[in-house]
């Protein structure tokens, strides 16, 4: 039971807590028009767990060092199902935002413990095929989560997307308490709270400022305001990390450009290829006419095609350049967001399948290498903190895409629509607008806004992919230490 009830456990965390992080995505318009939310509820709605989950993701990993991660990861379970309970109860959408970044609490907790307790159990060859299901696993909740979601959306509702959650961190629990051992990082370790508050400031001010730019204007006082406290936060962040005994992340890694270029390309791969998923489903909902299911269904091109490739590289890319993989792989997503970046009044979803299928090719290019990429940058010893690295900036990437996807696409709105009427269109309430400006006009704007985010993302990627391979291209790999045990990391976090 205990060889593999361990994978077991921690496969079903993970699926859980990754395919919240998509499944959201075709239900937005069904949560609009239930709880009156408004576009920025819906940004919230997505990036309120996303942002959580970034937040936090590596001062947990350092308490469950200290803790017990089975024990942190329990109670990372339950509060995920907690929270879920309360999305799927949720009577507003303030009430709706502030469960989803609960859940992205509890989502910190489980994703922090994942691989440490996969390396307490398995060695050698068993540690090998254990990775590669949990990544498996990882890869599929991503993919499968829009089209479940549209599943489940057009048949018991919207909030059984939070209830299915809850018999399957019941079993999770159970499997967990029965089959994972408790571990523990090595002695003498503390948690750098001041440096999670500030990172976690830093990430909530700058993805708020994006958003209030989006409905007020980039000099709004509000905006301005969030601005500068996200710029406070992340000095606080540089000096607390400074000072520190163990730091969330070593400083002095920021001057190995192998390993900048990988965090940069961790940011912007999730914030260009996934950003802009949730607005081109309201579009395809709310003015194409298309059902849950089928805008799920839409966006299987993309990931059918980056699951495949990403078995492929995985068997056949070994020995291959990261700067190719991972910079090579993010200028094809560029390739594919500016090819989605032709609708117009009378376009139809199939005109996004080639740029989807570009993205999905791409996607499976960077997916399975670029956490290898930071891990062959920095030295052994520093391995568990690169890789807690590399998972936290990737959903911060995601949080600050949705962001700025949102911005972009209303700014651009406002010259056929008045500002008012851009947000509502944007947020899935083209039904009343319907009974003011032709249908012609209302798909339009919304493909006119879709189009100039799309331009923006893409160009965002081509300049990201330029510089993510000159900078790898310019580090040397850090040289492997002699073969023996492989030492217990004490990072933060190491999923």
């Amino acid at each position: 039971m205990r060889r593999w009830g361990t994978l077991t456990a921690v496969c079903l965390g993970t699926f859980m807590l990754l395919l919240d992080v998509t499944i959201v995505v075709v239900a937005l318009p069904d949560m609009a028009g239930a709880l009156h939310a408004s576009l920025g509820d819906l940004q919230w709605v997505v990036d309120g767990y996303a942002l959580a989950l970034a937040a936090l993701l590596l001062g947990v990993g350092a308490a469950a060092d200290i803790l017990g991660r089975r024990r942190v990861h329990v109670t990372g379970v339950v509060l995920f199902a907690a929270a879920s309970l309360l999305c799927g109860l949720a009577s507003g959408p303030g009430l709706l935002v502030a469960a989803r970044a609960l859940q992205g609490v509890g989502g910190a907790a489980m994703f922090a413990t994942t691989l440490p307790l996969l390396a307490s159990v398995y060695q050698g060859r068993q540690r090998s095929a254990a990775l590669g299901v949990w990544g498996a696993v990882s890869g599929g909740a991503a993919a499968v989560g829009p089209v479940l979601g549209g599943l489940i959306t057009e048949g018991p509702g919207w909030r059984w997307i939070f209830f299915v959650n809850l018999p399957v961190s019941v079993v999770a629990v159970w499997l967990t308490l029965r089959a994972v051992p408790e571990s523990r990082g090595p002695r003498g370790l503390s948690v750098d709270w001041a440096g999670t508050a500030a990172f976690a400031v830093f990430a909530g001010g700058a993805t708020y400022a994006v958003v209030r730019a989006g409905e007020d204007g980039w000099t709004a006082p509000a905006a301005l305001g969030a601005f500068a406290a996200a710029a406070l936060a992340l000095a606080v962040f540089v000096l607390v990390e400074r000072r520190v005994a163990h730091p969330l992340l070593d400083l002095s890694l920021l001057r190995r450009p192998a390993f900048v270029g990988t965090m940069l390309g961790s940011f912007a791969f999730n914030g260009v290829a996934f950003g802009g998923i949730a607005y081109l489903s309201l579009w395809m909902q709310t003015l194409l006419g298309l059902s849950p299911v089928r805008a799920g269904l839409t966006l299987l091109p993309m990931t059918a095609v980056s699951m495949v490739v990403a078995v492929l590289v995985g068997r056949l890319a070994h020995g291959v350049p990261a700067w190719l993989t991972v910079g090579g792989g993010l200028l094809l997503i560029a390739a594919g967001t500016l090819g989605q970046a032709v609708l117009d009044a009378g376009a139809g979803w199939t005109a996004l399948v080639p740029g989807f299928v570009l993205v999905g090719v791409g996607t499976g290019f960077v997916a399975p290498t670029v956490a290898g990429a930071a891990l062959a940058a920095v030295p052994a010893e520093r391995s568990g903190m690169a890789g807690g690295a590399v998972n936290t900036v990737r959903q911060l990437g995601y949080a600050l895409g949705v962001a700025v996807f949102g911005t972009v696409l209303t700014s651009r709105m406002t010259g056929p629509l008045p500002s008012a009427a851009a947000h509502t269109l944007a947020g899935g309430g083209a039904g009343p607008l319907r009974q003011v400006f032709p249908e012609h006009t209302l798909r339009a704007a919304f493909a006119s806004g879709l189009d100039t985010a799309l331009v923006v993302a893409g160009l965002a990627g081509v300049a990201a992919g330029t510089l993510v391979a000159v900078l790898i291209r310019a580090g040397r790999p850090v040289p492997a230490k002699p073969s023996g045990a492989v030492r217990e990391q004490p990072a933060a976090i190491r999923g």
